[in-house]
């Protein structure tokens, strides 16, 4: 015997209601999955019960799916309604974004500490990390800038000892520049005595003889 024609209507026995839901429920999966495999298709199923229990079954990602599902069916509505899907598109964005406003303003109070309830146990254990590793790398600024303050004293003093030493070769540079002009001078003044001398002496020795031939012109011109 065939089975009769069942009325599609609400079952009333609760009973009878749950039995037929799982049987119902197991079949449709069931044919699910094997229509993404036959037809290599990509099913998602959403089921929820009269008692609020969900059940889903998809064969790739259930996830994307249903963001593969609001993406087609924007934009096929915004295919027919071109005006008024952009202004909604406008609105959802304008509300998002005031969302993420709204989230990043009470995060920022969070990290302030001007509202600590709002934060988790991990956010309390990372912003007392954070909180470690800035006085850490304080400490170490500190460290770093002490370190260049004592390197920069250390350059000024050996500055200052380079000034001194410059000053003194200078001093000497200058002494001795006045020992060369003063022994210079002494040997110019040696050498035009010197000289004075010769030219005395030259003219001392050639004078009897220029006296003998004016006295020998004179005996014989007097014959």
């Amino acid at each position: 015997m065939g089975r009769g024609k069942i009325v599609i209507r609400r079952i009333d026995n609760s009973t009878s209601r749950q039995v037929t839901f799982s049987k119902r429920r197991s079949g449709l999966m069931k044919k699910a999955k094997e229509l993404s495999i036959l037809c290599d298709a990509e099913v998602g199923l959403i089921i929820f019960s009269s008692t609020g229990k969900l059940y889903d079954f998809s064969n790739s990602s259930l996830r994307s799916v249903t963001e593969r599902y609001k993406k087609i069916k924007q934009e096929q509505y915004h295919l027919l309604n071109p005006a008024t899907s952009e202004i909604k598109l406008w609105q959802r964005e304008a509300t998002s974004l005031g969302q993420q406003l709204q989230y990043l303003q009470a995060r920022h109070r969070c990290l302030l500490g001007e509202e600590l309830t709002c934060l988790s146990i991990t956010d309390l254990q990372n912003l007392e990390t954070q909180l470690d590793m800035s006085l850490k790398s304080e400490s170490t600024l500190n460290d770093e800038i002490k370190e260049l303050d004592r390197q920069g004293s250390l350059i000024q003093r050996k500055n200052m000892e380079l000034h001194k030493n410059l000053s003194l070769v200078r001093k000497e540079n200058t002494e001795l520049q006045k020992e060369v002009y003063r022994q210079d001078s002494v040997t110019s003044d040696a050498h035009r005595v010197e000289h004075d001398v010769h030219v005395i002496t030259a003219l001392g020795l050639s004078q009897p003889k220029y006296q003998n031939e004016s006295t020998l012109q004179n005996m014989m011109k007097f014959g």
